[in-house]
């Protein structure tokens, strides 16, 4: 699958690698003229970062919702089948949802101790590490998006006691099915519970590694193109 075919008969790799690595250089000699041209796209990333850390508070608060209603069952001797693995896809989903928004607000260690050597440092090494670490999470990304494929191919199920309704699926299948197939999909739709397909969980990882690319190629691009890192309060080592 790494060397699919796309346009211009190109593989995946040079679209997922190459082309943004050259995108990020031209960006740096044209940082004048195509400034003003990025701004509404940063404001825009911004907030698509902004919706995914509050993705990630909601997925923490089900967590806490989840362990009181596991208090509750055991108090009032009430079978809550599958809560410990429901707990689990939460507290991922909310790991991978928090990547991007964590990233933009310092939250992620950076090791600056040689960015603060000089002004040639801070600006070429800072884009040298973030260059690599953006290539490693669209790599991480690539492959986490393959997995869900796999998973969904392979009719990989949970071994877990978690269930949920058919009509679930049905729902998280409708954005990968032309809109003329949604009619039969919904026909083979029962209100039965199922064990939980392994790709359904695997969502917000594929969703989190790939806003967390993006975020690290927008820092890259915003970084070349204003020479100063745009990430806030850095926790420094």
């Amino acid at each position: 699958m790494t060397n699919w075919p796309l346009l211009l008969g190109l593989p995946l790799w040079f679209w997922l690698f190459i082309l943004p690595a050259i995108g990020a250089l031209f960006c740096r000699l044209a940082r004048v003229r195509i400034q003003p041209l990025l701004k509404p796209v940063w404001r825009m990333l911004d907030r698509v970062y902004l919706a995914s850390g509050i993705i990630a508070a909601i997925f923490m608060i089900t967590i806490l919702v989840i362990i009181m209603a596991q208090m509750a069952a055991r108090w009032l001797n009430i079978p809550f089948e599958g809560s410990t693995e429901f707990a689990g896809y939460a507290m991922a989903a909310t790991s991978f949802f928090a990547l991007a928004h964590a990233l933009s607000r310092g939250a992620h260690i950076r090791v600056s101790i040689l960015l603060n050597l000089n002004r040639f440092t801070k600006l070429w090494l800072d884009a040298f590490a973030t260059l690599i670490a953006a290539v490693t999470a669209t790599y991480f990304a690539r492959f986490a998006v393959k997995t869900n494929f796999m998973s969904e191919i392979l009719n990989d199920r949970t071994q877990g006691q978690d269930q949920i309704p058919e009509w679930i699926l049905s729902i998280l299948k409708m954005p990968g099915t032309f809109p003329t197939e949604w009619a039969t999909l919904w026909a083979n739709t029962s209100n039965e519970l199922i064990f939980t397909p392994v790709w359904v969980p695997q969502i917000p990882m594929s969703i989190g590694t790939i806003l967390l690319a993006i975020a690290l190629w927008d820092n890259l691009i915003r970084l070349l193109v204003t020479s100063e890192t745009a990430i806030k309060g850095e926790v420094v080592e």
